[in-house]
């Protein structure tokens, strides 16, 4: 299937809806983004990897210790003015427990989050928050930590679900990161799977039992360490069991996607895809390896009514002295829309990955300088974005209940609107006056 529920009636009435489904929650998000290397600080001084939980006294400091400034209001405005309907929150909660025993989470911490995803509801942007870098669970997978770290992790989760649970459904909840043994990124043991669907299955009991909206709320489920490859074969991964009456009409499965990483995270390549074949070296996987991907993605979790979001991707910014920076760069472009068309031409939400990080090699995924008023420093990115929600919205239907009318997207300074008859709207679905 490759036309998405994504129209814009339902982008003017998604406040009206009670409680959209998965499906309907990852169509709506047109392009989402990450505020990556921010909440999900450790605290300064304290070793990342760490498994330790604690309050340290200088917790609150965690949000700039990885370089960063301060989250504004102005910040999450500009993303939203860039396009973006949608922002996923990393967040890291150890280095914020009050009570190791009790999981018990710092109030000033927790008001902190609260108004950053403030920040993101006033500007009219959906919300995921998470547990991220919360080592003593990512790092752990294993039978021996497994009893300890889904009580831990059921805990955690009852203090977050109470603290949201009468947020709008705009805000959705994911349980996990990247779970997987440190430093091992190979096919995992079927050890590692089984506990990987044991946290899945407590973050869907904990928060549903938490009752209120909460009943109802996108909760997001997540792959062994995120990666596609290892949920899709051989009965990895399995659906947690939802509440009754549910089904699956309210989870999505959660994948990242850097593939191939030797051209989006490390610089072993600087060009992807047969269409840029003539350029120089591309790695065998391309844009037919990524159709694949993103088709089975939807033939085995789509087909059993379940959202699937791609919850981080992206391009590092890297070129060589012999190469012509443009060219590469138009390449990033290239591989951004193919990525985002595809994904939203099958209805799956996608965040792509901004650090604050820019320059030249691994992990420069910088779209946004959060230094210097959210100037655009990647615009090559955020093209790539815009030309791929167009590209993947041309064939949507504007209302849920017909399927005659057409969405007719375009591009206006810079921005992508939608057209429905005589008028225009953003990708909020809100209308755009002439001369804006």
């Amino acid at each position: 299937m490759r036309i998405s529920c994504l129209t814009v009636v339902c982008l003017l009435a998604v406040s009206g809806w009670a409680q959209p489904t998965s499906r309907q929650w990852n169509s709506e998000v047109t392009a989402g983004w990450n505020l990556g290397n921010q909440l999900e600080c450790a605290a300064p001084g304290q070793d990342g990897e760490s498994t330790t939980i604690s309050n340290p006294a200088n917790a609150m400091d965690a949000e700039t210790a990885w370089g960063n400034p301060k989250v504004t209001n102005a910040m999450i405005a500009a993303v939203k003015d860039a396009g973006f309907n949608a922002v996923r929150i990393p967040i890291r909660w150890q280095c914020h427990i009050t009570d190791a025993a009790t999981m018990a989470i710092d109030a000033a911490w927790l008001n902190r989050v609260k108004e950053v995803v403030g920040y993101c509801l006033n500007n009219g942007m959906k919300v995921i928050i998470n547990t991220h870098h919360d080592k003593w669970l990512e790092s752990r997978p294993t039978y021996y930590y497994q009893t300890d770290n889904n009580t831990k992790l059921s805990l955690l989760w009852t203090h977050i679900a109470e603290a949201f649970s009468d947020y709008d459904y705009d805000v959705a909840f994911a349980g996990t990161n990247e779970v997987h043994v440190p430093n091992v990124y190979n096919a995992p043991t079927p050890e590692n799977l089984s506990v990987q669907n044991t946290y899945n299955q407590t973050f869907v009991n904990t928060v549903r039992a938490t009752g209120g909206k909460n009943l109802k709320r996108h909760l997001i489920v997540q792959t062994y360490d995120c990666d596609p490859d290892f949920g899709m074969y051989n009965g990895d991964f399995i659906v947690p069991t939802d509440i009754e009456g549910n089904g699956n009409d309210y989870l999505s499965v959660e994948v990242h996607y850097y593939k191939p990483w030797e051209y989006c995270g490390s610089t072993a390549y600087y060009y992807w895809g047969t269409a840029y074949s003539g350029y120089g070296n591309i790695p065998t996987s391309n844009e037919q390896t990524m159709i694949n991907a993103f088709q089975r993605m939807e033939d085995i979790w789509d087909s059993q009514g379940l959202g699937i979001i791609i919850g981080e991707w992206g391009v590092t910014d890297h070129w060589d002295k012999t190469t012509s920076m443009n060219s590469i760069r138009k390449n990033i472009t290239y591989y951004c829309k193919t990525l985002v068309s595809e994904a939203r031409s099958r209805g799956f939400a996608t965040f792509v990955w901004d650090n604050n990080a820019f320059g030249n090699g691994m992990e420069k995924f910088g779209i946004f300088d959060r230094h210097n008023n959210m100037s655009l420093r990647a615009s090559w990115t955020l093209e790539g974005i815009q030309q791929g929600v167009q590209t993947g919205i041309s064939d949507i239907t504007v209302d849920r209940n017909t399927t005659e009318k057409i969405a007719r997207p375009f591009i206006k300074n810079g921005k992508i609107l939608i057209r429905k008859d005589d008028k225009t709207y953003n990708l909020l679905g809100q209308p755009i006056e002439v001369g804006q």
